[in-house]
């Protein structure tokens, strides 16, 4: 059965939260009104409901209690409700009937909760409790990443934020989730609200999935493997894997890195990191070690780079990608967070326009991001065509020799 007096009380409640009236700011005189329509309270108006008299009861109740006052249509008393008008002056007899505390109770119990993670060893966490603390001071809304009324939901939901930045230990979700929450599933039913917040706070992670994102801190859904192939030799334990016997290379998982050892690098005068399957799949250059990066790297993927670069520093470090903001970031953060030159392969203009007839068209994110990223004096020319012909190029439809007739015949 519908409390319609509840209901109705919580409706004019929350246009009171939203209102000046709240936080004491209005300069005029605001009334807080529901109008009873078929939308509003469409069993008022069903002719087949006996809601209309229970109605009625409930109403003349809330306003018996000086909660409410009916406004009666056309002023005939005890015949339609036109709408019913909150009484301001016994708000608080209004919360306590309604069953529910104050927004301004509840701003000030999370404005104390945040101001706990202002100052703690987890800069994208603090930075977000930053960002809820200075919106509550100023009662404005925080609905889009915090239920106010869920203080402890909140106060969990901070701790996995500060978890996941300072895990150190490789692991997987559910492992870590039963490490921390004592629930297996718990962690993959925030996580993708975790990923959101740390998309929005930290610019590092704002074109990453949430995979991707939980990589970079070691927390993986599945075993995470690197990729590799070319004209080198490889030894774990007393075997030796001479790698330009396999065609489409061999995956290490992260866990065995540290197992194996560069036995014969020689040949290598060419590192490339290759950002999409298919292309790591196809591509085949002599003389040359290929990566497969998948999109944005991660942990496990740098540690494998800076393994081979203490090996063959000499080497030239190239990274192949998406001619799109995406490739052009990702060879950045590449240069970024593991210290070796990398310079761009196939991602230049001469590329681009050789194969201009694949390109697809830049949406306006697109747009926006290449601009930013066109800055950077090493991409502006690149950057300025494929703003002035609206184009764009993914990597599968490029290559070399006979990788070019086997990537482009299936682009």
């Amino acid at each position: 059965m519908v409390q319609y007096d509840r209901r109705v009380l919580n409706h004019l409640l929350d246009a009171y939260e939203n209102s000046l009236l709240s936080t004491g700011e209005n300069k005029r005189t605001i009334q807080i009104e529901l109008r009873f329509t078929k939308t509003s309270i469409p069993s008022y108006f069903d002719e087949s409901s006996n809601e209309y008299e229970n109605i009625h009861v409930l109403m003349k109740l809330l306003e018996s209690k000086k909660l409410i006052r009916i406004i009666w249509k056309d002023n005939k008393q005890d015949y339609v409700i036109w709408k019913v008008r909150l009484m301001t002056d016994h708000i608080e007899e209004a919360y306590q009937y309604a069953g529910r505390k104050p927004k301004r109770g509840l701003e000030e119990e999370n404005i104390t909760l945040l101001q706990k993670y202002l100052n703690v060893e987890a800069p994208i966490t603090a930075a977000f409790a930053g960002y809820l603390l200075e919106r509550l001071q100023n009662h404005k809304s925080v609905k889009e990443y915090i239920e106010l009324e869920k203080r402890k939901e909140t106060e969990e939901f901070l701790r996995a934020c500060v978890l996941v930045e300072q895990n150190r230990k490789s692991c997987y979700i559910r492992e870590f989730s039963i490490r921390h929450f004592q629930d297996s599933k718990y962690f993959e039913r925030i996580e993708s609200r975790i990923a959101k917040v740390f998309r929005q706070f930290s610019e590092e992670y704002a074109e990453m999935d949430t995979l991707e994102l939980l990589a970079e801190y070691g927390i993986y859904r599945t075993p995470d493997y690197v990729y590799f192939k070319g004209d080198a030799r490889i030894s774990i334990g007393e075997g030796i894997i001479d790698l330009s016997l396999l065609k489409q290379g061999i995956g290490i998982s992260g866990e065995d890195l540290s197992s194996i050892r560069f036995s014969d690098l020689s040949r290598i005068k060419k590192v490339i990191t290759i950002e999409n399957l298919t292309s790591f799949f196809r591509y085949w250059e002599e003389d040359s070690l290929f990566i497969y990066l998948g999109g944005y790297h991660n942990r496990i993927r740098r540690t494998f780079l800076k393994m081979v670069y203490e090996t063959i520093p000499d080497a030239k470090y190239y990274h192949f990608g998406d001619i799109d903001a995406g490739g052009f970031s990702i060879l950045l953060d590449l240069r970024k967070k593991t210290g070796i030159p990398f310079l761009s392969y196939h991602m230049d203009l001469d590329t681009l326009k050789r194969y201009m007839q694949y390109g697809k068209r830049l949406t306006e994110s697109d747009q926006k991001r290449l601009r930013k990223i066109g800055k950077e004096k090493e991409f502006c020319e690149i950057i300025r065509f494929m703003l002035e012909k609206n184009i764009k190029l993914e990597q599968e439809c490029i290559g070399e020799t006979h990788a070019v007739r086997q990537t482009v015949d299936h682009c």
